[in-house]
């Protein structure tokens, strides 16, 4: 099957699922979803986090925050085993797993004040899952924003000045940082000046191509990686303790209209290009890699599931939904979209980054070669560049183009994520009576600081971000598992069917457990003792919240049992 006959069929899946499991199953069946239902964006409004917004834009800033890096690095280094199990994954795992994991993480988090899935643990798992999941949430989220500062100021810095000449694209500089401007612009103007949101966000749009079309032709030079990470720093810490309406919301909708226009040019170049499959259909022992059961689930993260999108679902998004029926499109719709971005990933290191299948094999030839993050991103924008190239665009520019795209979702997710430090902290402080961490500075210092360590601090000669990457995959497949528990858990409590959340999580926790306890053996052999222990932290973590929710469902049926024999004796 050709690869454009294989995305026209991904892409009316996408559609179906759509229309009949989200918002026929899950919303009516097994949530019930209630249109005047009082969400904790009006119940608890106070201008900062809590805010009800457009269900257009909410989708656009959720869809930003989840959509970083991770849906075209996992993707580009999986093809490694074939281009069949990493578009199954992509597509199944999405469908069946991953927007079930983010609609109902938002869901759940409306319906429990906009608390975080660490908080809700709490109240329907026991106290002590609480600190857990704040722990494993704390250090997932620090560890990737610490690797997504440090892309990003290989993206930015000058090919002279940077070690990665080849993933360099210092154009990106300008309209990025002109984004941030125009965007508190617009959220000044639409909430303090009760202006019209939508002509502003067409102005803004325009502004933003234009700021791109300039900085393409005006690439700003002269700086190293060093200075954009401190810069990148900055920035977190501001987009964390503004409010969320003045710069995250508005940036987020304004850089979502950007990939749609890039997504929209990619699928139709690759259309046009009609390209055939460069890669094996399946290459099941590269060599140097690890089984492809269970490591495919790991290395696809975002893009089929990912716990950082539960984060983000009940962080951020969950105390700007106006509707609960609102939900299938921001959740369920918005993992959709990351699956498609995760799906031009694969086409693009598959059958457009490359002209032969020789030149694939000698990029893929083996693991070592295909882990690089910095390389396989630049196979995702290469491969892109060639797509939108058909519509009479230069390689170069095309390229170009795509580094802005790919740097504003990265920048997206870094503010997103220093906010959801923020909030973990504020959190741990008050499950530990600690008030001094309930401070929003100073909460959102101590975010940004740890964030930095992942950037700079180096564990045998590299950022200790990238030496523990590994662990990234597990953990955050872990925490998706997680989360599953909790909603599988609450909906059993309330008598709904479960089966929509249990076989999903069975399969996350079974796949990731197993690959954790296979990393770390790995990392022993190996003496990386620094992997290795963090490893098994969260491994023992992870098996303790298991615990925690395995004895909650046996008080349950205990209880049920109990009621049902008082009212059979009272008979």
């Amino acid at each position: 099957m050709s690869p454009v006959v294989m995305a026209i069929l991904v892409l009316c899946l996408y559609l179906l699922f759509y229309r009949f499991y989200a918002k026929g199953i899950l919303a009516t069946k097994v949530f019930e979803l209630d249109e005047h239902a009082q969400t904790p964006a009006h119940s608890m409004r106070d201008g900062v986090d809590y805010v009800p917004s457009n269900k257009y834009i909410l989708f656009g800033h959720h869809y930003a925050s989840i959509a970083g890096l991770a849906p075209m690095l996992g993707p580009a280094i999986a093809v490694i085993w074939g281009w069949v199990p990493a578009l199954c994954w992509v597509v199944f795992g999405t469908l069946l797993i991953g927007a079930v994991h983010d609609f109902t993480a938002l869901v759940l988090s409306s319906r429990f004040k906009g608390q975080s899935v660490g908080t809700i643990a709490r109240d329907v798992i026991s106290p002590r899952t609480r600190l857990l999941f704040l722990l494993v949430i704390f250090f997932l989220v620090a560890l990737a924003m610490g690797v997504f500062v440090l892309v990003i100021s290989g993206l930015f810095a000058s090919p002279n000045l940077a070690n990665i000449p080849v993933t360099a694209h210092p154009e990106a500089v300008f309209p990025t940082y002109s984004l941030m401007l125009i965007a508190m612009v617009i959220g000044f103007l639409v909430y303090k000046k009760n202006l019209p949101v939508w002509p502003l966000i067409a102005i803004g749009f325009v502004a933003m191509l234009l700021t791109t079309a300039w900085g393409l032709e005006h690439p700003v030079t002269g700086f190293t990686a060093h200075d954009w990470t401190w810069s990148l720093l900055v920035y977190a810490f501001l987009a964390s303790v503004l409010p969320v309406w003045l710069l995250l919301q508005p940036r987020d909708f304004l850089n979502s209209l950007l990939l749609y226009l890039a997504l929209f040019m990619m699928l139709i170049g690759f259309f046009m290009l009609d390209p055939e499959w460069v890669a094996p259909a399946i290459n099941p022992n590269p060599e140097g890699a690890p089984p492809m059961l269970p490591f495919l689930f790991i290395v696809i993260a975002c893009g089929a599931v990912s716990g950082f999108h539960g984060l983000v679902a009940s962080g951020t998004t969950s105390k700007q939904l106006d509707k609960e029926t609102d939900a299938p499109l921001i959740g369920y719709g918005g993992m959709i979209g990351e699956s498609l971005l995760a799906l031009l990933a694969v086409l693009a290191t598959t059958a457009g980054a490359f002209a032969t299948r020789a030149d694939w094999e000698q990029f893929y030839g083996s693991w070592d070669k295909a882990v690089g993050l910095h390389q396989k991103l630049g196979v995702f924008i290469q491969g892109n560049a060639n797509f939108i190239h058909q519509l009479g665009v230069p390689v170069d520019y095309a390229a170009a183009f795509i580094s802005v795209v790919v740097v504003g979702f990265a920048m997206t997710s870094v503010d997103t994520g220093a906010r959801l430090l923020r909030f973990n902290l504020q959190e741990i402080g008050n499950t530990l009576n600690i008030k001094v961490l309930e401070n929003r500075y100073l909460a959102t210092l101590l975010a940004v600081s740890a964030i930095g360590f992942f950037a700079f601090f180096e564990v045998n000669g590299k950022p200790a971000g990238l030496f523990l990457w590994t662990l990234f995959g597990t953990t955050n497949q872990i925490l998706a598992g997680m989360t599953l528990l909790t909603v599988t858990i609450y909906l059993y409590r309330k008598k709904k069917p479960i089966l929509y959340t249990l076989l999903p999580m069975l399969l996350v926790l079974g796949a990731t457990i197993s690959g954790m306890i296979m990393g770390v053996s790995k990392a022993i052999g190996k003496e990386q003792w620094a992997v290795a222990s963090v490893g098994s932290v969260i491994f023992l973590l992870a098996m303790w919240v298991l615990i925690e929710g395995l004895l909650v469902v046996k008080n349950i049926r205990s209880e049920r049992k109990n009621t049902t024999i008082d009212l059979q004796d009272d008979m």
